[in-house]
């Protein structure tokens, strides 16, 4: 019998397979079969405590899985064919809509020392560097038509938004750097969420190709977190974006505490939640397992890079990023841990 195969899922690079609900492997794509060495066929209908050689680890965590959106991860999991060698691999575990887990590997004893939650994807990576060249001109000539504009301008309201186009100039300017130049991640600093979002209502205010309703639904007394301002922005603002383009007529950004949360495998007292409302059209059923692998986009003309890159500035963050979506009512929720007094002091 030949193991059952998803076509979109063939041709990534990144090994995949899924589970039916109780545990069994139903298919793989091919880079999952060659990861571990065997043919898909000779994988299926095998347990994932057949596969895993320590002591059912990824079985008891099944039954942890989050209902929506982002995976559970598994620190340094060790896989192996029966009999065959072993292979190291963060695991993402993540429920499937008709039921069932899937299972994504990111093989760590192929890429030595790198931490696949902060890696770029290869799709990804490989999609932004071909973009990045041809880029650069056009920053550098807004950069200059801002600066040349901000000598004419009289008005605050004006100064404000040649201000706004300067600074995400810059900001996209050193985007373009890190992906040319890969580097460490930039040592995070004390961040306000709200100054962030104001950020990103600005960008979205200064968006005229919509009229839609933006509402702040902000608690106050938040505290702040440690993180990178540029990249939690870049990812809060492809969050408003997907829901202006979605048809939404209101967009609402929230914040909340959320107290003794589970984000992956690891339970914190304190986390930040910020959710991107939206009453637009909703995550399209097809779309709804892949919304956040690269390249997948639900409109012609989209690049499906924003919910990746989304996702991936959340998990450096040690957070989340996940969904619930019907028709009318969407939410993408950000979690985000805040450091408490005590993990400060043991750093």
């Amino acid at each position: 019998m030949t193991a059952p195969s998803l076509p979109q899922l063939d041709q990534l690079a990144t090994p995949v397979a899924w589970l039916d609900a109780a545990g069994r492997v139903e298919g793989c794509n091919p880079a999952f079969a060659s990861w571990l060495g065997v043919s898909a066929r000779r994988l299926q209908g095998l347990a994932i405590d057949e596969l895993d050689i320590e002591n059912g680890r990824l079985s008891a965590l099944l039954s942890r899985l989050p209902v929506h959106g982002d995976a559970l991860r598994v620190h340094r999991a060790r896989l192996a064919f029966p009999g065959s060698s072993e292979h190291f691999a963060e695991l993402w575990l993540a429920l499937r809509e008709h039921g069932g887990v899937r299972l994504e590997a990111h093989p760590t004893d192929e890429f030595p020392g790198e931490d696949p939650a902060t890696a770029l994807p290869a799709a990804l990576s490989a999609a932004l560097k071909g973009l990045a060249h041809e880029i650069r001109n056009p920053l550098a000539g807004m950069k200059g038509a801002a600066q040349l504009l901000s000598r004419r301008v009289d008005s605050d309201d004006a100064r404000e938004l040649v201000e706004l186009i300067g600074a995400e100039v810059d900001r996209l300017a050193a985007l373009l750097d890190r992906l040319m130049n890969p580097a460490p991640p930039r040592e995070f600093a004390v961040t306000n969420i709200h100054a962030v979002l104001e950020r990103v209502r600005q960008l979205a205010d200064a968006e005229a190709a919509w009229s839609i309703k933006l509402v702040r639904d902000y608690d106050p007394s938040l505290p702040e977190i440690d993180g990178d301002a540029d990249r939690l922005t870049q990812a809060l603002w492809n969050l408003v974006r997907n829901a202006l383009e979605s048809g939404a007529g209101t967009v609402s950004l929230r914040t909340r505490a959320e107290h003794h949360v589970l984000i992956g495998d690891t339970p914190h007292r304190l986390a930040v939640r910020v959710e991107i409302v939206d009453d637009g059209r909703g995550v399209p059923d097809d779309l709804a397992e892949r919304i956040f692998l690269p390249l997948v986009s639900g409109r012609a003309e989209g690049t499906g890079l924003g919910l990746p890159l989304a996702q991936m500035v959340a998990r450096e963050h040690g957070g989340s990023l996940s969904y619930r979506s019907r028709p009318g009512h969407t939410v993408f929720t950000f979690l985000l841990p805040v450091p408490l007094e005590e993990e400060l002091d043991n750093e």
